[in-house]
């Protein structure tokens, strides 16, 4: 089953202590969209500038996102700039230019308003509704958030989240939209609010994903080489759906099939820039890192 995504198509310029790159290809739909489609098909409703390099599209063509909903505005495409330290768990931002993305109001073409799964990038939750209101039946909704909308529009992410079966974020957000210090607290709290299912991203700790009164945790692959760590939980969350969207089938077993599987993409994601560890992957490659995954956390019973 395709699965429709509404969010960023960005340029970035990005530094780590193992390197830089300049206006790279980057956004939260542009990570989310390579990384799902090695399961499924995956349609992009996005907007970038008259500037955006057509090898950037091109790129998204070989991997087979539908991209007719990707507008292109006059003006200047989405930049962001920041740069980590060795703490590669935390990005410091440096500038960030919105340009069209400012404006952005995205209109669901008619062929894609089928949609039976769609996820919902990281964007102002009143945009988040609006998207869901042109689309007739979807079966399974997921989003992401952040600490912008936390604090500037906390009560219309409230009621989007009404809206929502899945939930994607990371801890110190759980935290700070439950307003509970405990992660298992503050996640029960935030199931209460709408969503089936919360998944909390922990960066090099791996991800908790809290379905209904089941709890699963995954760690991370330990990589011996990491370069840049941008775009990772979109990555994730393009596996994770992706896999779901594949098997259309979301009973707690497949979910941690699935949750293990984005983290498999993200492994990937953070050994190279921008898109350089998910453009040219073998599925072989993703299969054989799964089981590897499997190995890592499997023990016997007593």
């Amino acid at each position: 089953m395709s699965i429709l995504v509404v969010g960023s198509v960005a340029l970035d310029t990005v530094k780590t202590p193992f390197g830089r790159v300049e206006e790279a290809l980057g956004g939260s739909a542009t990570y989310f969209s390579t990384s799902a489609s090695y399961f499924t098909d995956v349609k992009v409703v996005a907007v970038v500038g008259e500037d955006f390099p057509e090898k950037h599209v091109n790129f998204l063509k070989t991997r087979r996102v539908d991209l007719k909903g990707l507008g292109r505005v006059p003006g200047r495409t989405f930049r962001w700039e920041g740069f980590y330290d060795y703490d590669l768990n935390k990005a410091h931002t440096m500038k960030t230019e919105l340009g069209v993305f400012e404006t952005f109001r995205p209109e669901i073409p008619q062929e894609y308003r089928d949609a039976e799964v769609v996820f919902l990038a990281n964007i102002d939750p009143v945009l988040q509704r609006n998207i869901l209101s042109q689309v007739k039946a979807p079966k399974l909704v997921a989003a992401d958030t952040m600490n912008f909308w936390i604090e500037s529009k906390r009560d219309e992410l409230v009621e989007t989240l009404k809206l929502v079966d899945i939930l994607t974020i990371n801890d110190a957000e759980t935290r700070e939209l439950a307003g509970e210090p405990n992660l298992v607290k503050a996640a029960r709290k935030i199931i209460g609010m709408g969503p089936r299912t919360l998944i909390v991203k922990r960066g090099e700790y791996g991800v908790l994903m809290f379905n209904g009164a089941n709890t699963f945790s995954a760690p991370a692959y330990p990589l011996e080489s990491v370069f840049d760590p941008t775009g990772a939980g979109d990555t994730f969350a393009g596996g994770f759906m992706g896999y779901i969207a594949s098997i259309m089938d979301w009973k707690d077993g497949n979910l941690r099939k699935a949750l293990v599987m984005g983290s498999v993409m993200a492994s990937f994601a953070v050994e190279d820039f921008s898109l350089g560890g998910i453009s040219a992957l073998d599925y072989r490659e993703i299969e054989k890192r799964f089981r590897e995954f499997k190995r890592l956390s499997h023990f016997e019973d007593l």
